[in-house]
């Protein structure tokens, strides 16, 4: 079974709200509690081509599909959910990891 990958693609209005509001924090232990890890949290975008670049940019690892997908509708990450979205713009992809033949 391939791994999977989410791809949070965010837009942060007022960058020191989000980060006293403790969303970090939760999201952390949601991502650990369904077997993920972080793989890239923030740092430069830059656009090698398209754009316009994204202001923030996450990836998380699951053992699965089935991890990656139980983590955005569990009850630890709802809590952090619920605060990401009343402060930031944000598009999250689940993507399957390549497994060569």
């Amino acid at each position: 079974m391939p791994k999977a990958y989410v791809l949070a693609e965010l837009t942060v209005p007022d960058a020191a709200a989000y980060a006293a509001s403790g969303y970090m924090g939760l999201a952390e232990a949601a991502v650990a509690a369904h077997g993920g890890r972080y793989l890239v949290r923030g740092g430069t975008v830059t656009s090698l081509e398209g754009g316009p670049d994204p202001a923030h940019i996450v990836i998380l690892e699951f053992p699965s599909r089935a991890a990656a997908e139980a983590f955005h509708i569990s009850a630890e990450y709802t809590p952090a959910k619920n605060l990401r979205q009343k402060l930031s713009i944000a598009r999250f992809l689940v993507l399957d990891g390549y497994e060569p033949c």
